[in-house]
């Protein structure tokens, strides 16, 4: 795991990958967890006998699902011990290029962006590069934005 202490280290870390995460299994149980606390209990993610004649052969996570996994995915790679508050700020672009199928494992890649001061402290771009076990293309592909408080 990557620690950083100061904004100089952050700073110093822009462009750079960061590290990789462990690959975590993506079972029928998370998902309809993640269904229950949505709302979105749409057949191709939660109707298991339905799905399998479904496009994807099976059920799929939901995106936001595997975009909701990035704190704790980031949490396995990095950690910023600055001083001060740090705040989820956003996401500056979100792209779901693959579906993720039940039973897969997914991992993601971590890079720092830019780092860019403001007046109440510094904006960090993480970008998340969330990879599927065996696939060529990533289940999700994220910028995320936060804020760093002295």
């Amino acid at each position: 795991m990557r620690v950083f202490t100061t904004f100089e280290e952050i700073e110093a870390a822009a462009g750079e990958e960061i590290g990789t995460t462990d690959w975590v299994e993506i079972t029928q149980e998370r998902v309809n967890q993640f269904a229950d606390a949505t709302g979105d209990h749409q057949w191709i993610h939660v109707d298991e006998e339905k799905a399998k004649a479904g496009p994807f052969g099976g059920t799929i996570a939901h995106g936001y699902l595997t975009l909701s996994l990035v704190p704790w995915l980031g949490s396995q790679v990095f950690g910023l011990e600055t001083p001060g508050a740090k705040l989820n700020y956003g996401v500056n672009k979100v792209r779901f290029p693959n579906p993720v199928l039940v039973g897969s494992r997914v991992r993601a890649k971590v890079t720092v962006g830019e780092v860019t001061d403001l007046p109440a402290g510094k904006q960090l771009t993480l970008r998340y590069v969330i990879e599927i076990e065996g696939q060529d293309k990533p289940a999700c592909v994220a910028e995320t934005v936060v804020l760093l408080l002295p």
